[in-house]
């Protein structure tokens, strides 16, 4: 039995030797090579495939230098597809990490904090309230602790643990409801009783998100689109050369050239730098598509302390129901009291809530006698019931024993001895604290016997003593966090479990919008949904809230088509955590719980940092957006160019080859994916309203705007060519011709497709550097393939004279800059109703 009571704990060798014996705690039971799933999802891709086709037919007609080109191509743009796929991942992996339970071990004697992977067999896990169990452990130690097991054995009921068997050992993944306990960890990893089952909490979930449906929807009616194109330009071209593969390698250039395969890798990139950038400004997804619906977010609901206010919880007052008299602590000095001393016996012994500390504190600075250490926790009623309370039993193991009571003033009211009268005057005194923005306890006691304790708190009958009320300023900056989320069209909730008068008290010191507007959390459980949905809409504050009334609340906001952010650090909000579509749980104070359930971890707790997030989440979608139109629009050229020609009988029908459409991917992919990517976030962002996550990503209109763009720039292109055909040049000529003013569209393209609101003038000022390093590589490379002779041959060139060039320039800034006409028209025309709607 020594171990039971060896503290100390393993030292780092025996840490380190049982980590090698044992392996990490982990219950990641894949074993299939990541690498080799993302090389076999790159070469199932349909470009993949094609590229193969199109090297086999060069082979096959004796042309070796393009059939090895495309296999150089093939292998870059396999690398490209590896490496994004691989950063995806990591970024997911690293999340992941990040977002990991941590738990507290006793290692040389010392308390530390490790991720829960690091836990190793025979450490000294401490668990406590609202954590989630990290390992199978043993309890050595242990104050009135209760565990839920239900994601074990599905009986939703807390389990008292004891020192003795069978009771006497926690499981991974469980929920601590409860007190605290030192527990020997006797399994680890896939040894546990959670991994026996192949269950991990940790597990990021792969379900796809709307965005991710109507993206992959687009790309497959692309393909099915392409596929149909291939048949009739393959089976056109072989009807008018009866050449089978020189039909099929020009139907494979069309097919090449429809599949937008640059979409998906945009969109990984974009949510996995999102999810980065997060990172940076102090806030942890646990997944990079929580970044989609940052953007999305139209209502937030917020608890009261921590978040709204500082959580400092300084005792400001003491009413005594003996002696009938209130004591001011903002005016005068501390002193000492019954009320004062009983809840600090109704108090953690080891407090950590911010009440409790300062009841603690004050206690040592002003008892004559301190008697904490002559009494010991016998027994605890923790914090239960609606409105809630917690008891707590010492004794000195001599003659004395103390019961004392802690929490709603209507619970302890419920259970105290005292007239209708006298409880209607505390709840008045109550009024009057709460008005002052005070948080406000009740503290009673009992002198029953401890021999024949009862078996819920609830059978107690109390002798009041008084009430206990703390202050909790509201945090400096949050008039300004408000305003801002008012301004992008966020309306905001306050939800909390104090008392209407201290949350409007709060809410008038920040200009809390419908402050007025209060709803209980009584009230919202006994109105059925549909009137729950109309309340919800105009009510500002939830006081009074409870975890199942929290939930209605936010079912209602979702029903009404909300998208709804929650934050949360207890146990009890997980349940309206993983309801919300945008969890977001507190780093320094939120529990395992909270952070579980959440899909977003504030790191320093600073609610600042969602305004951060939602304005990340709207560049991060507008400029995903401005990136697919650009694929869309740079792509329809492509496709058009290589058909038209074909079926309007031109004189050279086969101006694109494979090798001219690969090397357009590879310039088109990182323009799209870098340059698009780093565009910040447009100046009326934040003073719109939030974008509906029903609608699609698209709407007719703007589809039409990039169809649009991508035809004109087609007319433009073949028009140039067959221009310079009349007049003579030979089909290399031309051929130069059509591709340098694609190219030097394709530059323009990127500039105006940059905003399609503010003029090039204006995105010109945007802070961007990749986009001129992109644009400067891009020439080179158009110029070396234009005039180095190896490259002529390659792409079937011929070397512009300057005039060539100026015409190409002047026709693609033609084709392209003409967008800046309908951008100027509709900035005048919203201006125009901007100013009727101001003076109307």
């Amino acid at each position: 039995m020594a171990e039971i009571f060896d503290l100390h704990g393993l030292s780092e060798t025996e840490v380190a030797n049982s980590r090698l014996k044992y392996g990490r705690n982990s219950i990641d039971t894949s074993s299939k090579n990541l690498l080799w799933s993302v090389f076999k999802e790159v070469v199932t891709e349909p470009l993949f495939v094609i590229l193969v086709c199109t090297a086999i037919i060069y082979f096959l007609l004796g042309e070796q230098q393009e059939g090895i080109i495309m296999l150089i191509a093939l292998s870059f743009i396999s690398l490209i597809s590896l490496f994004q796929e691989n950063r995806s991942r990591n970024a997911v992996a690293s999340l992941k990490k990040l977002s990991s339970p941590h738990a507290k071990v006793i290692r040389g004697g010392v308390t530390m904090t490790v991720t829960k992977e690091d836990i190793v067999i025979d450490d000294l896990m401490i668990a406590e309230e609202g954590n989630v169990v990290a390992a199978d452990a043993r309890v050595v130690k242990l104050n009135d602790f209760t565990v839920n097991e239900s994601i074990l054995t599905g009986e939703s009921l807390a389990v008292s643990k004891e020192l003795s068997e069978p009771n006497n050992t926690i499981f991974q993944g469980t929920t601590i409801m409860s007190g605290t306990c030192i527990a020997k960890v006797m399994a680890i990893g896939r040894e546990t009783e959670l991994g026996k089952i192949g269950e991990s909490l940790q597990q990021i979930d792969s379900e796809r998100t709307p965005l991710q449906h109507q993206i992959r929807a687009f790309i497959r009616n692309m393909v099915i689109f392409g596929g149909i194109a291939f048949l009739i330009v393959w089976l056109f071209n072989f009807y008018l050369t009866n050449d089978l593969l020189h039909a099929l390698l020009h139907g494979l250039t069309l097919a090449m050239s429809v599949i937008p395969e640059e979409i998906p890798v945009a969109f990984s990139t974009f949510m996995a730098l999102g999810a980065y950038h997060l990172y940076k400004k102090g806030v942890i997804a646990k997944s990079p598509h929580t970044v989609e619906t940052l953007g999305a977010a139209t209502v937030i609901c917020v608890d009261k302390t921590g978040t709204i206010t500082e959580n400092k919880m300084q005792i400001s007052a003491i009413y005594d129901f003996t002696n009938n008299k209130t004591y001011d602590y903002t005016t005068e000095p501390y002193g000492f009291n019954q009320v004062l001393e009983y809840a600090l016996w109704a108090s953690e012994v080891e407090p950590f809530d911010q009440m409790e500390k300062s009841i603690h504190h004050v206690y040592s600075d002003v008892a004559v006698i301190d008697r904490r250490k002559d009494f010991h926790l016998i027994h605890e009623y923790p914090l239960e019931g609606v409105p809630p309370i917690m008891t707590h039993v010492f004794s000195d193991n001599k003659s004395e024993h103390i019961i004392a009571v802690k929490g709603s003033v209507e619970g302890v009211l419920n259970q105290s001895e005292l007239s209708q009268e006298q409880k209607c005057d505390i709840l008045m005194l109550t009024d009057g604290f709460a008005k002052k923005g005070y948080r406000i306890l009740a503290v009673a006691k009992s002198l029953r016997d401890i021999k024949n304790l009862p078996d819920s708190q609830e059978e107690f009958e109390f002798e009041f003593l008084g009430l206990i009320a703390f202050n909790d300023p509201p945090k400096a900056n949050m008039k300004e966090i408000l305003q801002k989320f008012y301004k992008a069209g966020i309306d905001v909730k306050m939800i909390t479990g104090d008392y209407s008068e201290t949350a409007i008290s709060i809410a008038n010191q920040i200009k809390f919008k419908h402050s007025a507007s209060v709803l209980t959390g009584h009230e919202v459980m006994q109105m059925n949904m549909i009137k729950l949905q109309k309340t919800v809409q105009e009510a500002g504050i939830f006081a009074r809230m409870f975890p199942e009334a929290k939930l209605k609340v936010i079912e209602a906001l979702k029903a009404n088509g909300e998208v709804v952010a929650m934050t949360g650090d207890g146990v009890n909000d997980g349940p309206a955590l993983k309801a919300a579509h945008i969890g977001i749980a507190m780093g320094l104070r939120g529990s395992e719980v909270a952070k579980g359930a959440a899909s977003l971890i504030l790191m320093d707790d600073n609610l600042a940092h969602m305004n951060e997030a939602v304005a990340l989440g709207r560049r991060i979608y507008e400029n995903l957006k401005k990136a697919i139109q650009y694929i869309i629009s740079i792509h329809i050229p492509i496709i058009l160019i290589i058909t038209l020609p074909l079926l309007f009988f031109w004189k050279y029908s086969e101006i694109f080859s494979p090798v001219h459409v690969i090397f357009l991917e590879l310039i088109m992919g990182p323009t799209c994916s870098i340059v698009f990517e780093r565009e910040p976030i447009e100046a009326n962002s934040m003073q719109k309203a939030p974008r509906k996550m029903s609608s699609t990503f698209f709407s007719h209109k703007e589809l039409l705007i990039s169809i649009v763009q991508g035809g004109v720039i087609t007319i433009f292109c073949l028009g140039v060519g067959y221009w310079f055909m009349l007049e003579g040049s030979n089909e290399r000529l031309v051929r130069t011709v059509i591709y340098t003013t694609l190219i030097f569209s394709n530059l323009f393209l990127t500039f105006v497709n940059r905003s399609f609101y503010y003029s090039v003038l204006t995105t010109l000022r945007y802070k961007n550097v990749l986009i001129h390093i992109v644009i400067i590589i891009s020439l080179i490379v158009l110029f070396v393939s234009i005039y180095f002779p190896l490259a002529q041959n390659i792409f079937q060139f011929e070397a512009l004279l300057a005039i060539d060039i100026l015409i190409c320039l002047i026709v693609a800034f033609t084709g392209v800059m003409w967008i800046e006409i309908y951008k100027w028209i509709k900035r005048k025309s919203l201006n125009r109703y901007h100013g009727l709607s101001v003076y109307s």
